[in-house]
């Protein structure tokens, strides 16, 4: 029987992510149960390891003796001193363009729309950037393991691609020519920050 891990996130594509890179440890990544009724944790601190801890550790207390993933990812602009980091999802709303960060409203468009008004007169060769995630597994209040995954990319002046979310269309793969946006899914979730953070992670566990 597989073992099997709860991740404190209803994001579809978090746990895509998280399933693609655990399927190789025969492992089973289920979204903690009843979690759309517990009440979200404060976010408040200034890491992304820091944060993912926090929820680690709260919503881990929620299942008794199991052991609760969480995360905390975003990106990493160079030029901007490692912003949005943290707040990338609230980037545009924390400079009051947009009401919250709701996965149900145009925020993507306006956290988009801010990075490249920040980047402005920024040249290409200065726009590198990456995508981070910090994970941290833990049980019954306790910090178990921490792990973190990054892919590295340049930001463009201008968005390519129709597939992703948040900045995708945006962060640009010299490799490969093409945008977040632009690649296959079965490329997108080989590079992934969040499936090379629970490769780093679950060996670990399973040790």
């Amino acid at each position: 029987m597989a073992l099997r891990l709860y991740a404190a996130t209803t994001s579809a594509a978090k746990l895509r992510d998280f399933r693609t890179a655990a399927q190789a440890f025969s492992i089973a990544i289920e979204p903690l149960p009843g979690i759309a009724e517990i009440p979200a944790p404060e976010e408040g601190e200034d890491t992304f390891l820091g944060n993912a801890a926090t929820k680690a550790v709260y919503y881990s207390r929620f299942a008794p003796g199991a052991l609760v993933l969480a995360d905390d990812s975003g990106l990493e602009v160079d030029a901007l001193g490692g912003a949005p980091g943290v707040r990338s999802a609230r980037y545009a709303s924390d400079a009051g363009l947009v009401d919250s960060p709701d996965a149900n409203d145009n925020s993507d468009v306006w956290n988009n729309m801010l990075l490249l008004k920040k980047l402005d007169g920024i040249p290409a060769s200065l726009r590198t950037a990456r995508y981070h995630c910090s994970l941290v597994a833990a049980r019954d209040g306790e910090v178990v393991q921490v792990a973190d995954g990054s892919v590295e990319g340049m930001i463009l002046e201008a968005p390519r691609g129709v597939g992703g979310f948040g900045y995708d269309p945006l962060f640009y793969l010299p490799e490969l020519e093409k945008t977040m946006a632009e690649i296959d899914l079965e490329t997108k979730l080989s590079l992934s920050h969040r499936g090379r953070a629970i490769a780093a992670l679950l060996p670990f566990i399973l040790a």
